[in-house]
């Protein structure tokens, strides 16, 4: 298999890091919290002055969360999910907390409902009519007793995606993600409309992430490449234009707390805009392989998941416990782990990375034992802590915490 491009300038991890966790077990979820620091004074550089809104999806992690959010110039969270919310503001004290995505979650919104505080620190996000309307069925389950008059805070998510061809009446190409149907600013003011007439809620803000912007590599990719980046600079120009009309549109309609778009790989190009009051982004923070490969910054890698080898077949071989931590999105290579350290060893083109056993083939397996570390780093940032309970957090060659993920706190989302 093809090996991709690692940052320049250093040996990932570090010595210092890989000698901290010298005798401990595996498989194991490794942050070097001084590579994180860096990354995150560098995204507040990038963004500008902007605030940051943490993307916890991309975490995963509550402390790390915490430590972020401790920062200037970061402020509240962006979850994906209502029960999540829930349990940042509950267990976490967090209280400015955005939903990302619409919720069909009948039990968190019943919790959200009846509780005073979690309506004033908590938004949804919706696009239409019929997410309102749900939300409307779950309040009539609840005795009137328990209902809280508190109107329900609302985002409209308008769609980033750019339009290419005469989509209404011939072949077209969509340039970005299936999101939000509200696509101009004229649809994006009769829902803003439409959520200021309906009784129980409160229009406060826009969410407008322009995906294909943010999380699409235009580095390192072959031939796409210079296509890709041609498509984004379409983009970014045609999202520049509607999404400013659309904000000032739904200004018309209602005054807003916040407008929210952006992520990791757009920070500057949202900042000058100037149609946001806030960047969303989370995966800058860990950097994970996906963002190896973008033409116009480079942070460092700071998470890792160190798998233990368990024996070694045949000279050249080593063999290591579990591996198969592949990442989301449309089935191909560039969704498996990568070998991190050492760098020399290569998946079997016959076995790849297997769900309990991964060989791996290079000279340097010659030279580990059973017991030692392979680290890998994930495609992605927040996937990876789903496979683990919590990771050991190593700064200035030591581990000194252990931070432990929604999956080792019992949240599963």
């Amino acid at each position: 298999m093809k090996r991709r491009e690692v940052p320049s300038g250093g040996e990932y991890p570090p010595v210092s890091v890989r000698s901290a966790i010298e005798g401990l077990d595996g498989p194991l979820g490794v942050i070097d919290l001084d590579a994180m620091d860096r990354n995150t004074v560098k995204m507040r550089e990038r963004a500008g002055g902007l605030a940051i809104r943490v993307a916890s999806k991309s975490l995963r992690v509550p402390a790390a969360v915490d430590h972020i959010l401790a920062y200037d110039g970061f402020t509240g969270v962006l979850a994906y999910s209502l029960a999540e919310a829930v349990c940042l503001a509950r267990e976490r004290g967090i209280d400015d907390i955005v939903v990302g995505y619409p919720t069909v979650e009948r039990g968190a919104l019943r919790e959200l409902l009846e509780d005073e505080e979690l309506l004033r620190t908590i938004t949804l996000v919706a696009d239409s009519p019929e997410q309102l309307q749900m939300i409307d069925g779950v309040r009539r389950t609840l005795p009137s007793r328990q209902a809280v008059d508190s109107p329900v805070r609302i985002a409209l998510e308008f769609d980033a995606g750019t339009r290419i061809g005469p989509f209404e009446t011939g072949p077209s190409f969509l340039f970005g993600v299936r999101r939000s149907p509200l696509h101009t600013p004229e649809q994006a003011k009769e829902f803003a409309q439409h959520v200021v007439r309906r009784p129980g809620f409160r229009l406060v803000g826009i969410l407008a992430y322009e995906a294909q912007i943010a999380g699409l590599p235009d580095r390192g990719v072959g031939l796409k490449g210079p296509l890709i980046r041609h498509l984004k600079v379409r983009s970014i120009a045609d999202l520049a234009e509607r999404r400013t009309r659309a904000v000032r549109a739904v200004r018309e309609v209602a005054p807003l707390e916040f407008v929210n778009g952006g992520g990791t790989g757009s920070l500057e190009l949202s900042e000058a805009e100037g149609s946001l009051t806030e960047i969303g982004a989370g995966s800058g923070f860990y950097s994970p392989v996906q963002f190896d490969h973008y033409t116009d910054f480079l942070h460092e890698p700071a998470a890792y998941f160190a798998l233990p080898v368990v024996r070694r077949p045949a000279p050249g071989w080593c063999v290591v416990f579990q591996g198969g931590w592949t990442a989301s999105g449309p089935i191909a290579d560039d969704r498996l782990p990568v070998v991190s350290w050492p760098s020399d060893l290569e998946f079997s083109a016959t076995e790849g990375p297997g769900e309990v056993q991964t060989p791996l083939r290079g000279k340097s397996a010659d030279r580990l034992r059973p017991g030692d570390f392979v680290f890998f780093r994930h495609v992605k940032a927040g996937e990876v802590a789903e496979r683990l309970a919590h990771f050991a957090v190593v700064s200035d060659g030591r581990v000194v915490d252990t931070w432990p993920t929604y999956r080792g706190l019992g949240w599963t989302f």
